[in-house]
């Protein structure tokens, strides 16, 4: 029997993925947690082979976070995320994070539950369209760095903010953004941003 635990802030979806799964003989859940403290608990008392790791987490801590608190503990389970966003950010931050495999929510229900069974085994199991993301990174791909200035730059930060967060000189802000105008073919932030938001590099700010 292969125990799981989900952990996703909709109490809704939480309720359609317990009764998904639970129509599985192999497959049994040993708990709910709507949030990164909760599922550290819910993960410590019950010990469960899988956890089903949702991204957004509401105003605490997200999932990739979770994520890695959840891998460094002494008995660790495997973290399969299940999530709606499939930009290379949340992918690349979940599996940096720990996570063993990354699957959307509008995946069949045989191809969760085959994820969850092959994640259990210690596989990696991608989404398809997840995978498709990774292979095509082996292009002009930008690093980890220039994506999250990326991010920050949707968000409105100027150079200074940029300089203060990452800690570094504006002079060093300013040759990570002429190298992401070069590999994103664009010549201005805003540019930047639209075409990162269109390759679903980011997501967009609300």
């Amino acid at each position: 029997m292969i125990s799981v635990a989900l952990v996703d802030d909709h109490p809704v979806v939480r309720a359609g993925v317990r009764a998904l799964l639970e129509g599985q003989e192999d497959l049994s859940v040993v708990g709910e947690a709507p949030d990164a403290n909760s599922a550290e608990q819910l993960v410590a008392a019950f010990h469960p082979d899988v956890v089903l790791m949702d991204l957004n987490l509401g105003a605490g801590a997200g999932g990739a976070e979770a994520t890695a608190r959840l891998r460094a503990l002494p008995d660790p389970p495997y973290v399969l995320v299940l999530t709606t966003y499939d930009t290379e950010a949340d992918i690349m931050s979940a599996i940096d994070a720990g996570a063993s495999g990354y699957l959307l929510k509008d995946a069949p229900p045989e191809d969760l539950f085959r994820a969850i069974r092959g994640t259990a085994r210690g596989e990696t199991v991608l989404a398809p369209a997840v995978a498709a993301r990774l292979m095509r990174r082996s292009g002009p791909s930008l690093t980890e760095r220039e994506v999250e200035i990326l991010t920050l730059l949707a968000s409105g930060k100027s150079n200074r903010d940029l300089a203060k967060l990452l800690f570094v000189s504006e002079a060093t802000v300013k040759s990570h953004l002429a190298h992401i105008y070069s590999k994103l073919e664009v010549d201005n932030r805003a540019g930047a941003v639209n075409r990162a938001i269109e390759q679903r590099i980011i997501r967009p700010t609300r």
